[in-house]
């Protein structure tokens, strides 16, 4: 037998560090894009009869085009003075005044692409009048990307409304994969010591409603994929059980669980039809499958240790992630048939909450890999190569991690500022952003609306 010597090992540890740093930087290009984002100098609208809600406006459209991660938003400081608001304020040349496109496209802007319009009380509605233009085209007709109407309350939730509208349609020109825009995110939060409930909440941490009222202990919610219906863990009839409803009415949906001390981690599969969860049925927690309503189910895993939290792939519903044992909890994937079990992560420290990204390619979880004894903090691997990167960094606990529709952002909880609360971040672990400030809460997962 070959003896393992010292410069072996390091070279060993030397390419498991240079893989980690490839994988981290295609993380980043994922999130930026290989060729290059846009550049978009987005300038203030000024609004007639609506001036006063202008602030919130102006906010919402720059924090959501910037928040997708799509573009290289120009600083506002090296603006022109003057600002276009309709097209035909638009001149071939002016002198660098600011209303001609090469005003914006040369020094000290240097946008690819202009955003500008306003805003105007009519029959008491705001209307938005948004338009995008790529300064880098000499004729203004063929310079034109678009030219929109939308139209709102009078008010600052109108203003913010039509925004957020704008923005979507922006993101979507330029390629974005799906809006953010009418997503959810349903959460517990944590009532008392023996209460928590089941809440929902827009994309940006607005409208936070309460859908559950059974005054004991509402856990480990999942959204289906059409955004119809949660499936979460309850305690309201003594041992833990799964439950239903529907996300608009709160009404519950009928679901038959099998005898057991515990049915619980409710997942559903792609086309919504069907849910695995785990089930100590057989007497350790296994993995099961069954109808959406429950009934017709079957074990699915017949292993010797306590599994849970099953995932299938979005892209192969043949192929789950759950965590388990034997040992310390770790990431395991399977077979929908319970075949092929092959650990993922390496042992390491405690690894549990799998979620997979819409690619089927890349899934998120938390772990507690040497970084930050005794925390778990927010990783990303790819399923094939089984590199993965680090997102979160000392700062409490971090976990339950879920992915947004646009496959770019993450919802997770932490406590790093003391108890837990909601955050969303990009895939590359920028642009970490509070979601909720009050209470305990945990457990997100993002749903499509």
């Amino acid at each position: 037998m070959m003896r393992k010597t010292k410069s072996n090992t390091g070279l060993a540890i030397l390419t498991l560090l240079l893989a980690a740093t490839v994988f981290a930087q295609d993380i980043v290009t994922w999130i930026n894009g290989a060729g290059g984002k846009p550049a978009l100098a987005v300038i203030d609208f000024r609004g007639s009869g609506s001036q006063p809600f202008m602030g919130a406006f102006n906010s919402t459209l720059f924090n959501d085009l910037q928040g997708s991660a799509l573009f290289d938003m120009k600083a506002k400081s090296m603006f022109p003075l003057n600002n276009p608001q309709r097209p035909e304020d638009l001149r071939p040349e002016d002198g660098g005044q600011g209303f001609a496109l090469s005003d914006w496209a040369g020094a000290p802007v240097n946008a690819s692409h202009l955003v500008f319009g306003y805003t105007a009380a009519q029959n008491g509605a705001l209307v938005l009048y948004g338009n995008v233009f790529d300064t880098r085209q000499q004729n203004q007709q063929s310079a034109q990307l678009f030219s929109q109407r939308y139209a709102g309350s009078l008010d600052e939730a109108g203003a913010i409304h039509v925004a957020h509208e704008f923005a979507n349609d922006i993101i979507l020109k330029f390629g974005g994969a799906a809006s953010l825009l009418g997503s959810r995110i349903y959460y517990v939060s944590r009532r008392s010591d023996n209460t928590s409930e089941i809440v929902v909440m827009d994309w940006d941490g607005g409208n936070q409603k309460q859908l559950t009222r059974l005054n004991s202990l509402s856990i480990m919610p999942a959204v289906s994929p059409d955004g119809s219906r949660v499936a979460f863990t309850s305690f309201a009839k003594g041992t833990p059980r799964i439950m239903m409803i529907d996300t608009m009415t709160g009404r519950a949906l009928p679901f038959y669980n099998q005898e057991a001390s515990l049915n619980a981690n409710a997942s559903f599969t792609p086309d919504g039809k069907q849910i695995y969860f785990a089930s100590t049925a057989g007497g350790l927690a296994q993995i099961y499958a069954a109808a959406i309503n429950g009934q017709g189910f079957r074990r699915v895993s017949h292993r010797d240790a306590v599994e849970s939290e099953p995932k299938v792939n979005p892209k192969n519903p043949n192929l789950l992630l759950f965590d388990g044992g034997p040992g310390h909890e770790q990431i395991y994937q399977m077979n929908s048939d319970g075949v092929g079990v092959e650990r993922i992560t390496n042992g390491e420290g405690e690894a549990a909450n799998p979620a997979w990204n819409q690619d089927g390619q890349h899934f998120a979880f938390s772990w507690t890999r040497g970084y930050a004894k005794g925390d778990f903090n927010i990783f990303v691997m790819d399923i094939g190569s089984r590199q993965f990167v680090q997102l979160t960094h000392s700062e409490g606990r971090n976990e339950n991690p879920s992915w947004a529709p646009d496959g770019r952002h993450l919802v997770f909880a932490s406590t790093r500022t003391g108890k837990s609360q909601i955050y969303t971040m990009l895939a590359d672990g920028t642009q970490v952003k509070p979601l909720t400030t009050q209470g305990d809460n945990r457990s997100p997962v993002w749903g499509v609306k």
